[in-house]
């Protein structure tokens, strides 16, 4: 079990609020009736992906129950994409992803300890950076490359891409996507924003336009469960759900505080920060209600081939 209590740039909150009732999702999982869409041919996309698991990230075994696991869990559905649809050998020692069922209470509490494993390989010290997640994939994807698979991951911003809806259809298209986005809480001056937290999930689904300003997704998010909070929720796997979601190009005025480097005397973050105008995609939704707004920053991207002959 981890048990570092610093906190990281990437945490997610346990949420408030109704429960929401478990539902089935038509939008994930093999067989139908869940339907793989891939059509980019322009000037519209529109891109689906079955069989990609919905694993929750609170969970009993985990550090503070799983509370900022939210990039190792969205990383899992990925890896379960992979292993039971394209059958690639994932895992770690004994262990493969694709011998587990998340559905199957059996397997929930081994499931639980890859989610963890994931951590430990992404640096899990109360939130895991992007680039870790990849280095923890590349580490659980050994096993296929040493069977002969190619491997391939990346990361695309959305304060660089000159076609940020068009490189996520195009990524999504070779498989599930892990995106990252920001709360956004009112900076020190009028006007500008500042991040305080953020998420990370993994993304099914999407619509939109090539060069298009608005786009809609339809997310595996590890952190809204249909059962949170009720009794034995941290013990069981909840019903898999899509979540739908709207991302709208923005150009923000973004707030950056100086961190404090640890490996000097002083106290860098007493110093004042600086401001930006930056491109962030907001994302909003009915399960994506609060108090900061919500702005994609970077989603990244994996992919795998079988070997030749």
């Amino acid at each position: 079990m981890i048990r570092k209590t610093i906190l990281a740039a990437v945490t997610t909150t346990a949420l408030a609020g109704a429960i929401y009732p478990a539902t089935a999702s038509a939008d994930l999982g093999t067989p139908p009736p869940c339907v793989k869409v891939s059509d980019l041919t322009g000037p519209t996309f529109e891109v689906k992906q079955c069989g990609v698991s919905d694993v929750d990230q609170f969970r009993a075994g985990l550090e503070n129950n799983g509370n900022a696991y939210c990039g190792p869990t969205s990383l899992y559905n990925v890896m379960h994409y992979w292993s039971h649809v394209q059958k690639a050998p994932i895992g770690w020692v004994t262990t493969r992803v694709g011998n587990l069922e998340p559905k199957d209470q059996a397997d929930y509490n081994v499931i639980t300890n890859s989610i963890g494993r994931i951590g430990v390989d992404a640096k899990y010290d109360g939130g895991t950076k992007m680039g870790n997640l990849r280095t923890a994939w590349n580490i659980a994807t050994k096993p296929a490359r040493d069977a002969g698979w190619s491997t391939a991951d990346g990361n695309i911003s959305s304060a660089t891409s000159a076609d940020f809806a068009g490189d996520l259809a195009k990524r999504l298209n070779q498989g599930p996507v892990q995106l990252v986005y920001g709360r956004y809480k009112a900076g020190p001056q009028a006007g500008s924003l500042q991040r305080n937290g953020g998420h990370i999930v993994t993304v099914v689904s999407a619509k939109g336009t090539f060069n298009g300003t608005t786009m809609q997704l339809k997310l595996a998010d590890p952190g809204r469960a249909g059962d949170h909070g009720q009794d034995g929720y941290l013990n069981t796997q909840s019903a898999y759900e899509s979540l739908d979601v709207t991302l709208e190009r923005k150009n923000i005025w973004e707030y950056v505080p100086v961190a404090d480097d640890e490996n000097t005397p002083e106290d860098e973050s007493v110093q004042p920060g600086t401001y930006r105008f930056v491109q962030r995609w907001e994302l909003t939704g009915p399960r994506y209600v609060g108090t900061t707004r919500q702005m994609v920053e970077t989603f990244n991207w994996f992919a795998m081939a079988k070997p030749v002959g």
